[in-house]
């Protein structure tokens, strides 16, 4: 792990430039774009696509993971703005 510095007002912020450890396997993720589950060896550039994800089964469900999550934060939201229906 090599160990670098940005510079920032005040000095110098260490970054570490290792690589996020994964169990060597490869990753997938979902194509907003074509709608299809990609891999490294053929992924979109990164505004078309969601994850990393460990399996394809996982990145083939990443919208409705993402459905979940925004329903969830829909009612949070809610909630905080006293809207809940109690």
């Amino acid at each position: 792990m090599a160990t670098c510095g940005v510079p920032v007002a005040g000095g110098r912020l260490p970054v570490h430039s290792d690589a996020m450890s994964d169990s060597g396997r490869g990753h997938y993720y979902w194509c907003t774009r074509h709608h299809r589950v990609e891999t490294d060896a053929d992924v979109c550039p990164a505004r078309h696509v969601l994850g990393p994800y460990a399996s394809a089964s996982d990145a083939e469900n990443a919208l409705q993971q993402v459905r979940e999550r925004n329903e969830a934060w829909e009612a949070e939201d809610a909630r905080w703005a006293g809207e809940d229906s109690r």
